[in-house]
């Protein structure tokens, strides 16, 4: 594992759902992207969350980050497997958003819980509009699986990876959870 001097590494990998990016430090993963368009795009959401990181090609990741680029190639291919595992860096205050990051990952594949289920989980009934804003600020999506939360209706909502609630809807589809058909205009 890198030494705490070291910089991060940011490596965008192949998947079953494209190119997905991941930001390697010293205690894990620090940010994840879906998709964004091309390798470069990737690259980019990468480097918004973690602008000292310094690219490498996934064959230098060191052994405990080819585990979870593995891990996260098994999920996003047949939706199962569990993450929780996964070192990963939140944010550092023990506020809501970091509460709600934590319970997120306890959430199973396949399973999905309402932004007021998480709320109430956390000890915050009644704030389920800044869970959604927890989620919003999520540097890493997949690993800490918010697209497991949905509406009060169970329907998709509050999704900011490219692609938004396709995205969503797609990572759900594959961990074999049930969807709520959105309504349309008319």
């Amino acid at each position: 594992m890198a030494r705490p001097s070291d910089p991060s590494a940011a490596v965008v990998i192949g998947t079953a759902m494209g190119g997905c990016g991941m930001v390697w430090g010293p205690s894990g993963v620090e940010a994840f992207a879906l998709p964004a368009g091309d390798r470069a795009g990737t690259l980019d959401r990468l480097l918004e969350v973690c602008p000292a990181a310094v690219e490498v090609a996934e064959a230098d990741l060191p052994a405990d980050a080819a585990r979870v680029v593995e891990a996260v190639r098994a999920l996003l291919a047949t939706g199962t497997g569990d993450l929780g595992w996964v070192p990963v860096v939140l944010p550092a205050e023990d506020g809501l958003v970091h509460r709600a990051l934590t319970h997120i990952r306890t959430i199973p594949a396949g399973r999905t819980e309402t932004y007021g289920e998480v709320a109430a989980a956390i000890g915050q009934p009644g704030a389920a509009q800044a869970v959604g804003r927890a989620m919003g600020a999520n540097p890493v999506p997949v690993i800490v699986p918010c697209h497991r939360v949905v509406g009060a209706d169970g329907r998709l909502v509050g999704f900011s990876a490219d692609g938004g609630l396709d995205t969503k809807r797609r990572l759900l589809e594959v961990e074999g959870a049930a969807v709520v058909a959105q309504r349309t205009l008319f």
